[in-house]
């Protein structure tokens, strides 16, 4: 069960404290490591089939997390400090960390176990549970400190307010951290650049070239596994295909990638989609930052040096800012104040199963092609193609939230649940009612077609309203409206769009809930 590597014993008077670090903990400032002593302690690092099998995993984020943890393993094993380690084709490899945890324990008659709380709901209930049977231990959980702002502050933040909203959030932790603020005010004048960085992307604009991070032995030893372990499973993956950093350097070099190539148009075109461009000017940190393999602040100081320097605007700095000082930290903080009960909420009824296309990219559907491709060859979309394209049809068509949220859970490389689940099924499905978003993010083919170039080998024509060439997010999006007005249209930021809806004959309306209807009656479900 035990990788040969981490079999060795340790000195003087054999282990005196268990540290267990989980998947997403690869950091070596993470609470769990402080006053490691190498001479008595232990590390506990377990790839879980339980963790490989909760979902679908594209089999790059499989191969992202167990490459970074064999290579986190080996970086603290170069420091001298014993590190067991539990790999998933171990033939007698218990099915989840903590039944690992009792085995090492019994195995090592262990007395003291530290570890970080995991930032997942479930899991986290789960090692309080286990933490409450054990009579015969002591059990420090310590809090996770690589967020920027802490759980209980954060609650003190909700308490404060009847309509917790992300901006007012935003706005706080830029007063406390001092970034892009004079004198107490805004840098520039303004908190917020967004109305600034929602450019189409010219047809001639010349976008870099995706870092290139070539495979080591140890991430080939890991893709080779999983090809051979999950043959069939979601997602496109060979040596050349993979090109996630797996470690804290590699990690380090796409950070500065990002800074010296991409954040200087950033801003411009974050909103920005192009077919046969999946990348455009978009960081790509998020999975070596939900790893652990780099700090938030460190990458939110980085950016900020670059715009002293100025290396980059100002609109460009502030908009990845937001992501990670504001929504990332946000969605965190949501996410742990009102579990489990956020996500049992189904505000708008929706129930229909996931479209098998999902999974296959097998649609007419040019927009909804494009970006499931992206999706299933490199583990990655934008914000914007979530949400407002594989979102955004999922919230017209009343796909069921669990299922919508099982499948972002499953494709990304960047998908924790603590991120996944408050960005899917608040900001994408509005399935909260409310709680992060004012309004439900619901667009018609218009959008677009004004941020991308997804339309102009479509089937189906946008120009089009009903019809069978007529561009199905234009009917859907009204039928949204037609379906939902009673829970919608008190909503102030709904008053356009139903005043509109007011103006169409009853015939009319007839007519675009009946194609709505028709449309939904050939949707191929995955169940």
């Amino acid at each position: 069960m035990i990788s040969e590597s981490s079999q060795r014993t340790t000195t003087g008077k054999g282990v005196r404290t268990l540290r267990l670090i989980l998947a997403d903990q690869l950091s070596r400032s993470i609470s769990a490591l402080d006053g490691v002593d190498a001479r008595v302690d232990r590390i506990l690092m377990v790839e879980s089939p339980d963790d490989a099998g909760h979902a679908p995993h594209h089999r790059q984020k499989l191969v992202l997390m167990l490459s970074a943890m064999r290579h986190f393993a080996a970086a603290l094993r170069a420091e001298g400090i014993s590190v067991e380690y539990v790999k998933l084709d171990d033939p007698q490899a218990p099915t989840h960390v903590l039944e690992a945890l009792d085995q090492a324990v019994a195995r090592h008659h262990v007395t003291r176990i530290i570890a970080t709380e995991p930032q997942s709901w479930h899991q986290a209930e789960q090692l309080h549970a286990w933490q409450l049977r054990q009579h015969d231990l002591s059990i420090e959980i310590r809090e996770d400190h690589r967020f920027l702002c802490s759980r209980k502050r954060f609650s003190r933040w909700m308490d404060e307010r009847s309509t917790p909203r992300m901006e007012s959030f935003y706005h706080q932790m830029r007063r406390e951290t001092g970034w892009l603020i004079e004198e107490g005010h805004p840098e520039g004048g303004r908190w917020n650049y967004d109305a600034q960085n929602r450019k189409r992307l010219p047809s001639h604009q010349p976008v870099p070239e995706r870092l290139a991070l070539h495979p080591d032995d140890t991430t080939l030893e890991v893709i080779a596994l999983i090809r051979q372990r999950f043959p069939s499973r979601f997602g496109e993956l060979s040596p050349d295909s993979f090109a996630w950093a797996v470690t804290r350097e590699q990690a380090l070099l796409a950070l500065r990638d990002f800074i010296e190539q991409r954040l200087q148009a950033f801003g411009d075109y974050q909103d920005a989609m192009r077919a046969g461009d999946a990348f455009l000017f978009h960081s790509l940190l998020s999975p070596s930052i939900n790893l652990g393999l780099l700090m938030p602040r460190e990458v939110c100081e980085a950016a900020l040096a670059a715009y002293r320097e100025d290396q980059a605007p100002l609109n460009a700095v502030e908009g990845f800012l937001r992501q990670i000082l504001g929504w990332r930290e946000y969605v965190r903080g949501i996410y742990r104040h009102s579990m489990p009960a956020f996500a049992e909420t189904n505000f708008l009824g929706a129930t229909r199963h996931l479209p098998a296309f999902y999974w296959t990219g097998d649609t007419d559907l040019a927009c909804l092609r494009e970006v499931i491709h992206t999706t299933r060859q490199n583990a990655y979309a934008h914000h914007i193609q979530r949400l407002m394209i594989t979102g955004n049809f999922a919230l017209l068509s009343g796909l069921s939230p669990s299922e919508v949220e099982e499948w972002y859970l499953a494709v990304y490389a960047d998908a924790h649940e603590w991120v996944e689940l408050p960005n899917t099924h608040g900001m994408a499905l509005f399935a909260d009612g409310g709680i992060l978003a004012s309004k439900p993010y619901a667009a018609s083919g218009a959008y677009i077609r004004r941020m991308s170039d997804y339309c102009r080998n479509c089937l189906y024509d946008l120009n089009t309203k009903l019809g069978d060439h007529a561009c199905p997010f234009n009917y859907l999006y009204w039928n949204f409206l037609i379906a939902h007005r009673p829970q919608l249209q008190a909503n102030p930021r709904m008053a356009l769009p139903y005043r509109t809806l007011d103006r169409m004959s009853d015939q009319y309306v007839r007519a675009i809930t009946n194609q709505a209807d028709a449309f939904f009656d050939r949707l191929p479900s995955d169940r």
